[in-house]
């Protein structure tokens, strides 16, 4: 940041906050679509003010789609359970398993068709 730092309880633009994660602004702004719980507020010309809860919870998905190997819908489910159950944490890691993409190796459709596979080679011999 140019300037001045900011105070840590300061509300942050959307370029602050993309500055200070390295994350594109574009993918902030699909963020705020796609998880409900991510709200800044909003000034004259849709301008986006981060608030530190805002930047936390910024840092948390990061680090859970990034990192944990959670999908868009992992993150919304376990954001949304935590909605549920009263509780939600800054910026911990998250407690429950990821819910993680199958990995090409181990997906249902493969172990079919290697199933599939060894029938028809069986049948052949």
């Amino acid at each position: 940041m140019n300037g001045p730092a900011k105070a840590d309880t300061a509300f942050r633009t959307i370029g602050e906050v993309a500055e200070e994660t390295g994350l594109p602004q574009h993918r902030l702004r699909y963020w705020e679509q796609r998880f409900p719980e991510l709200r800044p507020l909003t000034r004259a010309g849709q301008r986006r003010y981060y608030r530190p809860e805002d930047v936390a919870l910024v840092r948390r998905i990061d680090d859970l789609l990034n990192r944990q190997g959670y999908t868009i819908r992992g993150v919304q489910q376990l954001l949304a359970s935590e909605a549920a159950s009263g509780r939600r944490r800054a910026a911990g890691p998250a407690a429950p398993k990821p819910v993680k993409a199958p990995e090409p190796e181990t997906s249902p459709l493969r172990e079919l068709r290697d199933l599939l596979a060894a029938a028809l080679d069986r049948d052949a011999a």
